[in-house]
């Protein structure tokens, strides 16, 4: 297993400006991450081209190896010229993490307000089918694309497996994150269980959670069902931590792990803090 961080992370600095990208490498190499995942909130890498060699040679100047790339994309309710345009603009993202030298890339899929199984399986097909095309892309160049149990429509551990079944493709798994799990109001330990065996890649995210009908105010978004969830350092919040890293290391997974923070603490605290249990906890198992 290799621990490292996701660069999202350390949003809430680069978003303000007080980092770089070559900041967050460095920061992430100073409290012993391993890896770091380049998700491009921000910075642009499409925008900004040049972005790509300084993260590179950052990386190898911090020890860090570069893990993953993780972007947006949604191919649910496009018509075909839509369609064919998303897989284009994809299709360049690939690119970019080809440029990276990484050999994971994580792809979101669909976003709809439409959440029923029924409109889930009625879509399939043509979400599939792009899963398909981009991982073929993305083959030639030894990168395994992945789709996250992410954004409501496809984040029950049943509908991810459905599709990386459906998409039927050796270089298209799941980046299994254990905490998203619960915007859905699914068992994080279960769903875990149900779905390390499709993982490329881990990501690390705790939140508190809170069963109500009231506002609790900043910070705090709904679940599908209605209940409160707030981000939290890895190891304070709600989620049965140790159970699910025992869940994870049991299962005989031994790629990367990324901790990710969306906490309203201090991004720097929040990730250091959460990797350091994550280390700890893993080590002791």
């Amino acid at each position: 297993m290799k621990l490292g961080i996701s660069t999202y992370s350390l949003y809430q600095a680069l978003r303000t400006g007080e980092m770089t990208i070559q900041d967050v490498i460095i920061y992430m190499a100073s409290i012993g991450a391993e890896h770091a995942e380049i998700v491009p909130l921000g910075f642009n890498l499409t925008e900004n081209p040049e972005l790509i060699e300084a993260i590179k040679k950052q990386a190898k100047e911090s020890g860090i190896e570069l893990s993953n790339y993780a972007v947006g994309a949604n191919f649910s309710g496009l018509n075909e010229e839509q369609f064919e345009q998303e897989l284009a603009r994809l299709k360049h993202e690939v690119d970019i993490a080809a440029a990276l030298g990484v050999k994971k890339m994580r792809h979101d899929v669909a976003s709809s307000k439409d959440l029923s199984i029924s409109n889930f399986l009625l879509e399939l097909p043509k979400l599939a089918k792009a899963c398909q095309i981009i991982a073929d892309y993305a083959a030639p160049h030894g990168i395994t694309t992945s789709v996250e149990n992410h954004g409501y429509y496809i984040q029950h551990s049943d509908r991810v497996q459905a599709l990386v079944d459906v998409v039927d493709r050796p270089n298209f798994k799941t980046t299994l994150d254990v905490g998203n799990f619960l915007c859905v109001d699914e068992n994080p330990v279960a769903a875990v269980s149900n779905n390390i065996g499709l993982a490329s890649m881990v990501h690390v995210k705790d939140f508190y959670y809170r069963a109500s009908t009231e506002n609790l105010g900043e910070g705090w978004f709904k679940s599908t069902s209605g209940n409160w969830l707030r981000g939290a350092i890895v190891g304070h919040g709600d989620i049965p931590m140790k159970q699910v890293l025992r869940t994870v290391k049991e299962s005989g997974y031994d790629d990367y792990i990324s901790i990710e923070f969306e906490g309203l603490e201090d991004c720097r605290l929040g990730t250091r803090l959460g990797f350091e249990f994550v280390k700890r906890v893993w080590n002791e198992l």
